[in-house]
Protein backbone atom coordinates (compact mmCIF):
# COMPACT_ATOMS: atom_id res chain seq x y z
CA UNK A 1 0.00 0.00 0.00
CA UNK A 2 1.23 3.37 -1.10
CA UNK A 3 1.96 5.72 1.89
CA UNK A 4 0.17 8.66 0.47
CA UNK A 5 -3.14 5.69 -0.02
CA UNK A 6 -6.37 7.71 0.19
CA UNK A 7 -8.31 4.16 0.01
CA UNK A 8 -9.54 4.92 -3.63
CA UNK A 9 -8.93 2.41 -5.45
CA UNK A 10 -11.52 2.44 -7.84
CA UNK A 11 -9.28 6.07 -8.93
CA UNK A 12 -6.06 5.06 -7.95
CA UNK A 13 -3.18 3.90 -10.87
CA UNK A 14 -1.07 2.42 -8.57
CA UNK A 15 -0.59 -1.45 -8.58
CA UNK A 16 -0.83 -2.35 -4.73
CA UNK A 17 -1.46 -5.88 -3.15
CA UNK A 18 -3.94 -3.94 -1.38
CA UNK A 19 -6.15 -3.07 -4.73
CA UNK A 20 -9.08 -5.30 -4.33
CA UNK A 21 -12.15 -5.58 -6.98
CA UNK A 22 -15.43 -3.63 -5.97
CA UNK A 23 -17.69 -5.88 -3.95
CA UNK A 24 -19.96 -7.64 -5.38
CA UNK A 25 -23.39 -6.61 -3.36
CA UNK A 26 -26.03 -9.02 -5.25
CA UNK A 27 -28.28 -11.01 -3.66
CA UNK A 28 -29.63 -14.63 -4.67
CA UNK A 29 -33.39 -14.66 -4.77
CA UNK A 30 -35.24 -17.61 -2.92
CA UNK A 31 -33.92 -20.78 -4.25
CA UNK A 32 -37.00 -22.32 -5.73
CA UNK A 33 -37.24 -19.05 -7.64
CA UNK A 34 -37.10 -18.44 -11.57
CA UNK A 35 -37.11 -14.83 -12.57
CA UNK A 36 -36.09 -13.85 -15.83
CA UNK A 37 -35.82 -10.42 -16.06
CA UNK A 38 -36.31 -7.27 -13.74
CA UNK A 39 -37.75 -4.07 -15.08
CA UNK A 40 -37.88 -1.37 -12.29
CA UNK A 41 -40.00 1.44 -12.25
CA UNK A 42 -39.20 4.86 -10.94
CA UNK A 43 -39.83 8.78 -10.21
CA UNK A 44 -38.16 11.28 -9.14
CA UNK A 45 -40.89 12.39 -7.23
CA UNK A 46 -44.64 11.07 -5.87
CA UNK A 47 -47.67 11.32 -7.69
CA UNK A 48 -46.56 11.16 -10.42
CA UNK A 49 -48.10 7.27 -11.43
CA UNK A 50 -45.12 5.09 -10.75
CA UNK A 51 -47.59 2.19 -9.51
CA UNK A 52 -50.05 3.00 -12.26
CA UNK A 53 -47.22 2.32 -14.76
CA UNK A 54 -46.10 -0.64 -13.26
CA UNK A 55 -49.31 -2.19 -12.88
CA UNK A 56 -50.22 -1.57 -16.64
CA UNK A 57 -46.64 -2.69 -17.77
CA UNK A 58 -47.55 -6.25 -15.84
CA UNK A 59 -51.08 -6.35 -17.16
CA UNK A 60 -49.57 -5.96 -21.26
CA UNK A 61 -46.74 -8.29 -20.50
CA UNK A 62 -49.65 -10.46 -19.32
CA UNK A 63 -51.82 -10.04 -22.12
CA UNK A 64 -49.03 -11.05 -24.57
CA UNK A 65 -48.77 -14.23 -22.76
CA UNK A 66 -45.63 -13.93 -20.58
CA UNK A 67 -45.60 -14.68 -17.08
CA UNK A 68 -45.58 -11.69 -14.54
CA UNK A 69 -45.16 -10.17 -11.40
CA UNK A 70 -45.08 -7.03 -9.47
CA UNK A 71 -42.71 -6.37 -6.47
CA UNK A 72 -43.86 -3.94 -4.18
CA UNK A 73 -40.74 -2.19 -3.24
CA UNK A 74 -42.70 1.19 -1.94
CA UNK A 75 -43.45 -0.07 1.76
CA UNK A 76 -44.52 3.20 3.74
CA UNK A 77 -46.86 4.36 0.24
CA UNK A 78 -48.27 0.74 -1.04
CA UNK A 79 -51.08 0.80 -3.33
CA UNK A 80 -50.29 -2.10 -5.67
CA UNK A 81 -53.12 -4.57 -4.11
CA UNK A 82 -55.60 -2.53 -3.67
CA UNK A 83 -55.37 -1.29 -7.97
CA UNK A 84 -55.98 -5.17 -8.33
CA UNK A 85 -58.41 -5.90 -5.78
CA UNK A 86 -55.95 -8.21 -3.84
CA UNK A 87 -55.66 -8.73 0.00
CA UNK A 88 -54.07 -10.49 2.68
CA UNK A 89 -53.59 -12.41 4.48
CA UNK A 90 -50.51 -13.70 2.51
CA UNK A 91 -49.65 -17.71 2.46
CA UNK A 92 -46.81 -19.11 3.99
CA UNK A 93 -45.26 -22.61 4.27
CA UNK A 94 -42.16 -24.42 5.31
CA UNK A 95 -39.97 -23.40 2.23
CA UNK A 96 -41.27 -19.54 2.03
CA UNK A 97 -43.53 -17.30 1.07
CA UNK A 98 -45.82 -17.78 -1.80
CA UNK A 99 -47.13 -14.16 -3.47
CA UNK A 100 -50.46 -13.42 -4.09
CA UNK A 101 -52.40 -13.79 -7.24
CA UNK A 102 -54.57 -11.66 -9.53
CA UNK A 103 -57.55 -12.95 -11.32
CA UNK A 104 -55.37 -12.69 -14.44
CA UNK A 105 -52.35 -14.44 -12.60
CA UNK A 106 -50.15 -11.96 -11.95
CA UNK A 107 -48.07 -12.94 -8.79
CA UNK A 108 -47.96 -9.87 -6.52
CA UNK A 109 -45.99 -9.30 -3.09
CA UNK A 110 -46.40 -6.12 -1.00
CA UNK A 111 -46.43 -4.79 2.59
CA UNK A 112 -50.08 -4.18 2.36
CA UNK A 113 -50.47 -8.55 2.14
CA UNK A 114 -49.19 -8.65 5.40
CA UNK A 115 -50.88 -5.68 7.58
CA UNK A 116 -54.16 -6.69 9.19
CA UNK A 117 -55.50 -3.37 8.44
CA UNK A 118 -54.63 -2.13 4.94
CA UNK A 119 -55.08 1.94 6.26
CA UNK A 120 -52.38 1.12 9.01
CA UNK A 121 -49.00 3.19 8.01
CA UNK A 122 -46.13 1.46 8.36
CA UNK A 123 -44.00 3.44 10.86
CA UNK A 124 -40.24 1.78 10.13
CA UNK A 125 -37.19 3.57 9.61
CA UNK A 126 -34.82 2.88 6.81
CA UNK A 127 -32.83 -0.10 7.59
CA UNK A 128 -36.20 -1.95 8.20
CA UNK A 129 -37.89 -0.79 5.02
CA UNK A 130 -34.61 -1.81 2.79
CA UNK A 131 -34.40 -5.11 4.85
CA UNK A 132 -38.27 -5.60 4.03
CA UNK A 133 -37.96 -5.00 0.53
CA UNK A 134 -34.30 -7.60 0.61
CA UNK A 135 -37.00 -10.28 2.09
CA UNK A 136 -39.49 -9.70 -0.48
CA UNK A 137 -36.86 -10.62 -2.96
CA UNK A 138 -34.81 -13.26 -1.33
CA UNK A 139 -38.07 -15.32 0.92
CA UNK A 140 -40.51 -15.28 -1.41
CA UNK A 141 -40.82 -18.14 -4.01
CA UNK A 142 -40.93 -16.68 -7.09
CA UNK A 143 -41.90 -19.27 -9.90
CA UNK A 144 -41.36 -19.07 -13.31
CA UNK A 145 -41.50 -15.39 -13.92
CA UNK A 146 -40.47 -14.39 -17.23
CA UNK A 147 -40.92 -10.36 -16.18
CA UNK A 148 -40.90 -9.03 -12.62
CA UNK A 149 -41.88 -5.40 -12.23
CA UNK A 150 -40.20 -3.70 -8.84
CA UNK A 151 -42.58 -0.56 -8.22
CA UNK A 152 -39.86 1.68 -6.51
CA UNK A 153 -40.66 4.58 -3.48
CA UNK A 154 -40.10 7.60 -5.25
CA UNK A 155 -37.01 9.80 -5.13
CA UNK A 156 -33.44 8.42 -4.54
CA UNK A 157 -32.98 7.40 -1.19
CA UNK A 158 -32.25 4.19 0.84
CA UNK A 159 -34.65 1.99 -0.47
CA UNK A 160 -33.92 2.75 -4.40
CA UNK A 161 -30.12 2.36 -3.30
CA UNK A 162 -30.58 -0.85 -1.76
CA UNK A 163 -32.53 -2.64 -4.73
CA UNK A 164 -29.97 -1.05 -7.18
CA UNK A 165 -27.06 -2.70 -5.38
CA UNK A 166 -28.81 -5.47 -4.61
CA UNK A 167 -31.23 -6.97 -7.21
CA UNK A 168 -30.02 -7.56 -10.83
CA UNK A 169 -32.21 -4.80 -12.28
CA UNK A 170 -32.26 -5.06 -16.34
CA UNK A 171 -33.18 -1.93 -17.09
CA UNK A 172 -35.38 0.59 -15.60
CA UNK A 173 -38.57 3.20 -17.16
CA UNK A 174 -39.03 6.34 -15.61
CA UNK A 175 -42.23 8.13 -15.00
CA UNK A 176 -42.87 11.18 -15.45
CA UNK A 177 -45.59 14.14 -15.67
CA UNK A 178 -46.21 17.47 -17.71
CA UNK A 179 -45.30 20.00 -14.89
CA UNK A 180 -41.98 21.73 -15.29
CA UNK A 181 -41.02 21.11 -11.82
CA UNK A 182 -41.30 17.22 -12.35
CA UNK A 183 -38.65 18.29 -15.11
CA UNK A 184 -36.01 18.59 -12.56
CA UNK A 185 -36.66 15.39 -10.69
CA UNK A 186 -36.86 13.32 -13.32
CA UNK A 187 -33.14 14.61 -14.04
CA UNK A 188 -32.75 13.12 -10.90
CA UNK A 189 -33.73 10.00 -11.46
CA UNK A 190 -32.00 9.89 -14.83
CA UNK A 191 -28.61 10.73 -13.22
CA UNK A 192 -28.98 8.21 -10.50
CA UNK A 193 -29.38 5.21 -13.13
CA UNK A 194 -26.21 6.59 -14.67
CA UNK A 195 -24.43 6.74 -11.94
CA UNK A 196 -25.51 3.01 -11.03
CA UNK A 197 -24.85 1.88 -14.43
CA UNK A 198 -28.47 0.60 -14.80
CA UNK A 199 -29.79 0.61 -18.58
CA UNK A 200 -32.92 3.19 -19.00
CA UNK A 201 -35.58 1.50 -21.18
CA UNK A 202 -37.16 5.10 -22.04
CA UNK A 203 -39.42 7.82 -20.16
CA UNK A 204 -43.35 7.93 -19.80
CA UNK A 205 -45.49 10.40 -18.94
CA UNK A 206 -48.57 10.17 -16.80
CA UNK A 207 -51.17 12.30 -17.07
CA UNK A 208 -50.24 13.77 -20.84
CA UNK A 209 -53.34 15.28 -21.79
CA UNK A 210 -57.64 14.92 -21.46
CA UNK A 211 -59.39 13.79 -24.96
CA UNK A 212 -62.36 15.56 -24.41
CA UNK A 213 -65.25 13.01 -25.19
CA UNK A 214 -67.40 15.76 -26.37
CA UNK A 215 -65.10 17.31 -29.39
CA UNK A 216 -62.22 14.66 -29.49
CA UNK A 217 -59.73 17.28 -28.77
CA UNK A 218 -56.86 16.93 -26.07
CA UNK A 219 -56.22 19.39 -24.06
CA UNK A 220 -53.14 19.80 -21.56
CA UNK A 221 -54.70 19.96 -18.18
CA UNK A 222 -51.21 20.48 -16.87
CA UNK A 223 -49.63 22.52 -19.16
CA UNK A 224 -47.08 21.75 -22.31
CA UNK A 225 -45.00 18.64 -21.68
CA UNK A 226 -41.16 18.91 -20.83
CA UNK A 227 -40.45 15.31 -21.44
CA UNK A 228 -39.17 15.97 -25.25
CA UNK A 229 -36.57 18.28 -23.73
CA UNK A 230 -35.82 15.90 -21.27
CA UNK A 231 -35.39 12.70 -23.67
CA UNK A 232 -33.31 14.92 -26.29
CA UNK A 233 -30.92 16.35 -23.17
CA UNK A 234 -30.09 12.32 -21.73
CA UNK A 235 -30.72 11.03 -25.44
CA UNK A 236 -33.22 8.60 -23.89
CA UNK A 237 -36.55 7.63 -25.85
CA UNK A 238 -39.88 8.33 -25.33
CA UNK A 239 -42.23 4.97 -25.45
CA UNK A 240 -45.28 6.11 -23.72
CA UNK A 241 -48.13 8.74 -22.64
CA UNK A 242 -50.69 8.00 -20.56
CA UNK A 243 -53.76 10.52 -21.05
CA UNK A 244 -55.60 11.57 -18.10
CA UNK A 245 -58.92 8.83 -18.09
CA UNK A 246 -62.01 8.55 -15.64
CA UNK A 247 -62.69 4.84 -16.76
CA UNK A 248 -58.70 4.24 -15.86
CA UNK A 249 -59.29 6.25 -12.27
CA UNK A 250 -62.68 4.06 -11.61
CA UNK A 251 -60.76 1.14 -12.61
CA UNK A 252 -57.82 1.30 -9.77
CA UNK A 253 -60.39 2.92 -7.29
CA UNK A 254 -62.71 -0.71 -7.57
CA UNK A 255 -59.68 -2.73 -7.65
CA UNK A 256 -60.84 -3.68 -11.43
CA UNK A 257 -57.24 -2.51 -13.36
CA UNK A 258 -57.13 -5.58 -15.73
CA UNK A 259 -60.63 -4.78 -17.00
CA UNK A 260 -58.84 -1.76 -18.26
CA UNK A 261 -59.53 -2.19 -21.90
CA UNK A 262 -57.14 0.91 -23.44
CA UNK A 263 -53.46 0.28 -23.93
CA UNK A 264 -51.45 2.96 -23.77
CA UNK A 265 -48.08 1.35 -23.43
CA UNK A 266 -47.19 -1.13 -26.11
CA UNK A 267 -44.33 0.25 -27.49
CA UNK A 268 -42.79 0.46 -23.99
CA UNK A 269 -43.62 -3.05 -24.06
CA UNK A 270 -42.18 -3.69 -26.94
CA UNK A 271 -38.58 -2.15 -25.33
CA UNK A 272 -39.02 -4.47 -22.50
CA UNK A 273 -39.37 -7.43 -24.96
CA UNK A 274 -36.41 -6.33 -27.17
CA UNK A 275 -33.69 -5.65 -23.93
Amino acid sequence: MSENCEKSCDSCGDGCDSKKEPEDLKKQPHPKSKIGKVIGVVSGKGGVGKSLVTSLMAIEMNRRGFKTAILDADITGPSIPRSFGVTGPITTNEDGVIPAKSKTGIDLISINLFLENEQDPVLWRGPIVTGTVTQFWQEVIWEDIDYMFIDMPPGTGDVSLTIFQSIKIDGIIIVTSPQELVSMIVSKAVKMAQMMNIPIIGLIENMSYFKCPDNGKDYKIFGNSHIDEIAEKYDLEIIGKIPIDPLLAENIGSGTIEDYPIDNLKEAADMVVAI
